[in-house]
């Protein structure tokens, strides 16, 4: 086994343990994500460290990397604020118990009520493009708390991964700025509503360089610069930096940092940092992803056109991205016996595949580990984000358990964060209270 993998098979063992002597892991429970309590406060306290010499900055969490309440009011005790794209992100915000005013709301698509709720309510709203301008000062109370901002495109290029790199000539996100006549129509944007105080940007993520999305940083705070000379003063206070902090995921090692982070923005621009704009930051991967790990039961192992493939509880429902995108999205995989200890025995090259129906369904591709076999555990490291908190519906398997935990003197202990989803609820979300709607006649839809 390489040394990377050991030291993340070892580091995650005595929770794994724990886990099956507990009960969480098992035949009867074969799939669960797990994750690291302390190890998220910490990386909040990196984040908050980085940036500390500037004198305001709202550090928010992108909900979408983990959307689930508990924690999210853990990332709230921790002083985040949060990122959210949807009325159902937003209601998770709230119920999780962050204040309006730390709140930001980012979507490409708002419905007129869903900009009147977050209007009314006082959260930060950035509009993706000049048409929602319009329904903003249609729907904009006299007195409104909100910080109104506008989200432009820098249109810097691509990281190395098209999908998650939003400032492309062709993204679908926030106003072109490089288009003809575009600069100028935002620029009058402002000049014609002196309540629009912010500008928002977000280059990518995943596969995104540092001078990538250093340089779009940079291109929104000279249009912020020229914005404010247009209209002679300091109409523009804050700026929305985005998130995208890439992860490492081929060992422990937690790179880029945010202390780079902030080093590349500042050679790209040494006066962003120096307090005349409020910044926002929107970060979601780059705080979860190492602070949590799934873990699945092997229940089959067999071997096809002389290939060993065992087949585990975690693939493309939980794990959608690197089942569909592998060479983008691959996940360190480490062996472990039935106890959750690390197998340490010769390594085989294997095939870790999940239980979807069709022949994708692989987390990973003739992978050198420690002979798998019925009843042991495999983990996916790295999954604390996107992972466990986004599951695809597929084959209706149920959402597996995620679990919070706590090590201290060499004890795990465990809270529960989302319990493992049964059968019966997924035929309820399935419209079994309507089972006979298509048999009965037609009447007019009840909306909720």
């Amino acid at each position: 086994m390489s040394l990377h993998l050991e030291n993340g098979a070892s580091r995650v063992a005595p929770v794994v343990r724990q886990a099956v002597a507990d009960g969480l892991l098992g035949e009867d429970r074969p799939l669960a994500g797990f994750v690291d309590v302390q190890g998220v406060r910490d990386s909040v306290a990196g984040l908050h460290e980085a940036f500390g010499q500037v004198p305001e900055v709202l550090h928010t969490f992108a909900a979408k990397a983990c959307a689930l309440v508990p924690v999210l009011r853990l990332l709230a005790d921790a002083g985040m604020g949060c990122e959210v794209a949807s009325p159902g992100e937003l209601r998770l915000a709230l119920d999780a118990g962050f204040e309006p005013a730390r709140i930001v709301l980012d979507s490409p698509a708002k419905t007129r009520q869903e900009i009147r709720e977050a209007l009314a309510l006082g959260v930060a709203l950035n509009a993706d493009n000049l048409a929602e301008l319009e329904r903003v000062d249609a729907l904009r109370p006299a007195e409104c708390a909100s910080v109104v901002g506008l989200r432009v495109n820098p249109q810097v290029g691509s990281g190395a991964i098209g999908a998650m790199s939003t400032a492309t000539e062709h993204s679908k996100f926030g106003v072109a700025l490089r288009d003809p006549g575009a600069r100028a129509r935002v620029v009058e944007a402002f000049a014609r509503r002196p309540w629009l105080t912010r500008l928002h940007a977000h280059v990518g993520s995943q596969g995104c360089p540092l001078p990538l999305i250093a340089e779009g940083v940079a291109a929104l705070h000279h249009l912020a610069e020229e914005i404010n000379a247009h209209v002679g003063g300091r109409q523009i206070t804050s700026l929305d930096l985005g998130g995208g902090l890439p992860v490492n995921f081929t060992d422990d090692t937690v790179t880029p940092t945010y202390a780079d982070y902030v080093a590349a923005l500042t050679a790209a621009e040494p006066a962003l940092l120096d307090g005349r704009y409020r910044l926002v930051t929107e970060f979601g991967r780059s705080l979860l992803a190492k602070n949590g790990f799934l873990a699945a039961r092997v229940e089959y192992v067999k071997d096809a056109g002389g290939r060993r493939i065992a087949l585990t509880h975690a693939g493309g429902q939980v794990a959608t991205r690197t089942v569909f995108m592998p060479g983008a999205w691959p996940l360190r995989v480490s062996a472990h016996g039935p106890d959750g200890s690390p197998k340490r025995t010769p390594l085989l090259p294997q095939d870790v595949a999940g239980p979807l129906c069709f022949a994708g369904d692989v987390v990973a591709h003739e992978r050198p580990l420690p002979e798998l076999a019925e009843g042991d555990l495999v983990v996916l490291h790295d999954t604390g984000a996107y992972y466990f908190s986004a599951p695809w519906a597929y084959n209706s398997l149920p959402r597996p358990g995620v679990y919070g935990y706590l090590q201290r003197d060499d004890r795990v202990t465990f809270a529960t964060v989302r319990r493992a989803q049964t059968v019966r609820e997924i035929s309820m979300e399935s419209g079994l209270a309507q089972a006979d709607a298509l048999l009965s006649g037609f009447t007019a839809p009840s909306l909720p």
